[in-house]
């Protein structure tokens, strides 16, 4: 299943559609390689806001419990 969400990093934001089997750091490679978003030391970890908890960046969407419109703020 894909979903969508947005990726925060120190460096700025981006949206990004995703299959929720992916890990979220995978995610972020996603973007830095596509050159939305620039390239710095990837996080280990992400605040979900729609969890009000942290995710590690190793983990896949669905396993973290990600959906949707979630924003995911690295934890830097």
């Amino acid at each position: 299943m894909f979903i969508n969400v947005t990726l925060e990093t120190s460096e700025g934001k981006a949206d990004i559609r995703i299959d929720s089997e992916q890990n979220i750091g995978e995610g972020l490679k996603v973007l830095r390689e596509s050159g939305r978003l620039p390239d710095g030391k990837p996080p280990d970890y992400f605040h979900s806001r729609l969890r009000e908890k942290p995710v590690s960046a190793y983990m896949t969407f669905a396993s973290e419990q990600i959906y949707d419109g979630d924003i995911l703020s690295a934890i830097e």
